[in-house]
């Protein structure tokens, strides 16, 4: 028996999360499936900023950096982050960007090798990694003498766990596809062949348990704005096990990770822990939109949390895909993400059978305009075939309910249906896709 709208609507009556999505300014008229690239703006965040910008900056001025606990920000903020990733508190730090951090982590990695193992030279990472964390590595890897290796599947990870391995780099959830890598299982077999693992959250903090201390990672690294709902650009967090943050210096050595910066000594000592990891001074009114952000997340908690959050996420993205097979396979829409719930994240990407390839672009420009928001990531276009253009939709359940995701299938059916992508002013591609 095919699911109904009605079915939605009742699903949505009876959900215990129903209520967050109060927390949210979301435009009339719009479902929108792209937190996993940028959250929607919470409530409370546009009083907060002015009252930084009115109160804080306008009236008090640089005394806040004391008085309304400017300096603490980046710790305070980066606890409750912890909360949602499973470290403890005062290991989690707020600062800078993914990419410094990335950079800042797998720098610390690779010192960390080059002392214990240098024979090991070794960087593995996915081909369909996010570009920036492979950019980072390539740079990292010229400067180390290391070598970058590129795996196409999967599946070819653990034969690359081997004596050459220094540090295996993956993001946890996959940007392209929503494939969700087992990070306690592949953590321990990169440790049992001696080598160590930086994880990115990009995909997975606020979208999926995480519990970084109990699968032992080493390092892990993850951005505010996406289903952390920190704003556009929202600054970015850094985690290190405490057993490696003493060990090696990381390479950013800014002013604030100084021990004592306001001692202004000519000679860098680190901070204690992990404060030694931020650089610059931290941007507050960022810091500000993203604690109203943290916040959306953290009122979870008392209806279960983040494994309640999860729970919602999967019966989401199990009604869509049911709905798009069912609704829009017919019309060329092939699932492009993992069938099995346990190996996705809070996305679903579909991708259009070969000889509709060229329309996927247009197709999401089309659903766009009709209000239904997800984003177009491109394929190879070399070898369309193995790696197709991908029609992406994210799902956050703090905002999103089942009659939601009934419309959006219906709006993509008569997208198909109508040919509505042909129109030309589909095909016209802006800056940002």
């Amino acid at each position: 028996m095919s699911t109904t709208r009605q079915d939605c609507e009742v699903r949505d009556q009876e959900d215990p999360l129903r209520e967050l999505k109060s927390q949210f300014d979301l435009p009339a008229g719009v479902i929108y499936l792209d937190g996993n690239s940028l959250g929607v703006l919470p409530r409370a965040t546009l009083g907060r900023v002015q009252e930084v910008i009115q109160r804080e900056w306008g009236q008090d001025l640089i005394k806040s950096w004391n008085t309304a606990g400017w300096i603490d920000l980046p710790s305070r903020i980066g606890d409750k982050i912890a909360r949602l990733v499973g470290a403890r508190p005062g290991e989690l730090i707020v600062a800078d960007s993914t990419s410094l951090n990335l950079y800042k982590v797998l720098s610390t990695a690779l010192r960390l090798v080059q002392q214990d193992a240098p024979e090991r030279k070794v960087i593995v990472s996915e081909r369909s990694n996010f570009p920036t964390d492979l950019y980072i590595a390539q740079s990292l890897a010229e400067q180390f003498g290391a070598r970058l290796h590129l795996v196409d599947r999967v599946e070819d990870i653990p034969a690359c766990l081997n004596q050459d391995l220094a540090v295996l780099m993956l993001t946890e959830v996959n940007y392209r596809t929503g494939y969700k890598h087992e990070m306690a299982t592949l953590t321990q077999a990169a440790h049992a062949a001696g080598a160590l693992v930086v994880w990115d959250l990009a995909h997975s903090a606020g979208a999926v348990p995480v519990d970084l201390n109990a699968a032992d990672a080493d390092f892990a690294i993850g951005c505010g704005y996406k289903y952390l709902n920190g704003g556009p650009g929202a600054p970015a967090f850094v985690w290190v096990h405490p057993r490696h943050v003493a060990r090696a210096q990381q390479p950013l050595s800014g002013w604030l990770g100084h021990a004592a910066p306001f001692q202004f000594t000519t000679d860098y000592q680190p901070a204690p822990g992990i404060k030694r990891y931020i650089c610059g001074t931290p941007a507050l009114l960022s810091l500000a939109a993203l604690e109203c952000g943290v916040d959306t997340v953290l009122a979870a908690e008392p209806l279960g949390g983040m494994a309640a959050l999860r729970a919602k996420s999967i019966a989401l993205t199990e009604l869509f895909i049911a709905l798009a097979e069912a609704r829009c396979g017919a019309l060329g829409v092939l699932l492009a993400s993992p069938r099995d719930a346990r190996q996705r994240g809070s996305q679903v990407c579909l991708s259009l059978v070969p000889e509709l390839q060229d329309a996927s672009y247009a197709v999401v420009q089309a659903l766009i305009a009709r209000g239904v928001i997800g984003d177009f990531r491109a394929g190879d276009p070399s070898d369309l075939a193995a790696t197709p253009h991908i029609l992406r939709f994210g799902f956050t359940p703090l905002y999103l309910g089942f009659v939601d995701v009934f419309d959006a299938v219906e709006h993509l059916v008569q997208v198909l249906q109508k040919e509505e992508w042909r129109a030309p002013q589909f095909a016209q591609k802006g800056q940002v896709t």
